[in-house]
C-alpha cells in the first residue's frame, strides 16, 4: 500500500460502516512502513491490512478490509495470512477480533485474552465539573506519560501518542496525584464518531474523571470507546456519562509471552486497529 491507495482505503472504510479518516491511513502509512498490504482484483483494491510491529514485544494486525462485493472468495484469509508471515520473527502477534473474524483467526491459532466492548453516546451531555488534578496535557508532558504507556501498554509508542496528541489536543488530559501522574486519555477524530483511548489510570475513580473531562467540555459530542476494563464500576461510570454497548471485540494472540503491561491499568483501547 502507497499514498495513492489512500482513497482506497478510505472507500473500504465507508463501505464497511467504519470510522476511520484519512490521517489514520496516512500514520499506518508512517508507523508501518512495508507493512501496509492491499489486495486487488480487475486493478482496483479490493482489500486491505495493516502488520505493525511494536518493536520486538510483539505485532499486531488491524485494517483488515475487504469489499463488500467481493466478500467469501478468500481475499481477507490471503491477506491476514500475508501479514503473519511479514510478523513471523516476533514471539507474539494480536488483535482485537469482530464476531465476524472470530472463526477466522481460531484456524490461525490465535486465543482468546480478553473481551472489549465498544461503547457509543449519541450526543454527549455531560456537563461534569473538571475534577481536581485533571488538565489538558501539554507537550511537555508527552515524555513522562509515554514512560508511564510502556508500562501499561508492554511497548513504547511515544510516537503514537505524539501523533494523537497533535490530531486531537482537545481530547488529551492528564490526572495528577501525590505520587505524581496517575492517568491520561487521549483521542482522535473520525468519520461518524470521535474515538476516546487509550485512558490510562491508576484506578476507576482516575478514568472516570478523565473520560467526563473529555466529554464535559464537548457537550453535543458523538463518541466512541473500546472499554478494556472489565471492572463492572467501570461500564458503570460510562453509562452514567451516557455510552451504551454497541458491540463486543475479542482481544486474541498467537504466539508465545504472555500478556504484555499491565491490562489492570488500561481501562479504554486506542482502537482495534492499533491495539
Amino acid at each position: 500500500m502507497g499514498q495513492p491507495d489512500v482513497d482506497a482505503g478510505l472507500r473500504l472504510c465507508r463501505a464497511s460502516g467504519w470510522n476511520q479518516v484519512r490521517r489514520d491511513w496516512e500514520w499506518f502509512l508512517t508507523l508501518a512502513p512495508g507493512g501496509m498490504w492491499v489486495a486487488e482484483h480487475n486493478a482496483s483494491v479490493v482489500g486491505t491490512v495493516a502488520a505493525v510491529r511494536y518493536g520486538d514485544r510483539f505485532g499486531w494486525i488491524g485494517m483488515v478490509l475487504v469489499d463488500p462485493a467481493v466478500r467469501g472468495r478468500g481475499i481477507g484469509t490471503r491477506l491476514l495470512d500475508h501479514a503473519l508471515g511479514l510478523l513471523s520473527d516476533l514471539p507474539t502477534t494480536r488483535l482485537d477480533a469482530t464476531q465476524a473474524g472470530y472463526p477466522l483467526y481460531l484456524t490461525r491459532q490465535f486465543s482468546d485474552e480478553r473481551r472489549i466492548d465498544r461503547m457509543q453516546v449519541l450526543a454527549s451531555e455531560s456537563t461534569a465539573a473538571i475534577g481536581a488534578g485533571v488538565r489538558p496535557m501539554l507537550e511537555g508532558d508527552l515524555a513522562r506519560v509515554a514512560a508511564f504507556d510502556a508500562k501499561v501498554f508492554g511497548a513504547d509508542r511515544t510516537q503514537m501518542l505524539r501523533w494523537l496528541w497533535e490530531g486531537a489536543p482537545a481530547y488529551a488530559w492528564v490526572a495528577a496525584d501525590g505520587s505524581g501522574l496517575a492517568g491520561y486519555t487521549f483521542g482522535r477524530h473520525g468519520h461518524d464518531f470521535d474515538h476516546l483511548g487509550p485512558i490510562i489510570a491508576a484506578d476507576v475513580d482516575t478514568a472516570s474523571a478523565l473520560g467526563a473531562a473529555c466529554l464535559g467540555t464537548h457537550p453535543g459530542g458523538r463518541f466512541v470507546i473500546d472499554a478494556a476494563s472489565a471492572d463492572p464500576s467501570w461500564h458503570q461510570v460510562l453509562e452514567r456519562l451516557g455510552f451504551r454497548r454497541q458491540r463486543h471485540l475479542i482481544r486474541m494472540a498467537r504466539g508465545v509471552g504472555g500478556i504484555p503491561g499491565d491490562p489492570s491499568r488500561q481501562f479504554a483501547i486506542l482502537g482495534p486497529e492499533f491495539g
